[in-house]
């Protein structure tokens, strides 16, 4: 696949929110964490076959962690 270098660093963002979010969570419910790797590329499921849900996943939420979280943090520092 052609993936641009935008949809790549999204992708990487997002999938950190997701894994930072899923740590925590799954931490302070006492369930089963998954890697970073699954967050950015899906299950280690043989049959897995939805890896552009991920993505879009991932590029949804970083597209929002930078306008929710990012650009205002970056509007402080530089005031």
């Amino acid at each position: 696949m052609h993936y641009r270098l935008g949809g790549i660093i999204l992708n990487y963002i997002g999938a950190t929110f997701r894994w930072i979010y899923g740590s925590i969570w799954r931490t302070l419910f006492r369930k089963p964490k998954f890697t970073f790797n699954e967050y950015l590329n899906g299950p280690k499921k043989s049959d897995y076959y939805d890896e552009m849900g991920h993505q879009l996943n991932n590029r949804l939420i970083g597209m929002l962690g930078l306008v929710l979280i990012i650009i205002p943090i970056i509007q402080l520092i530089f005031r």
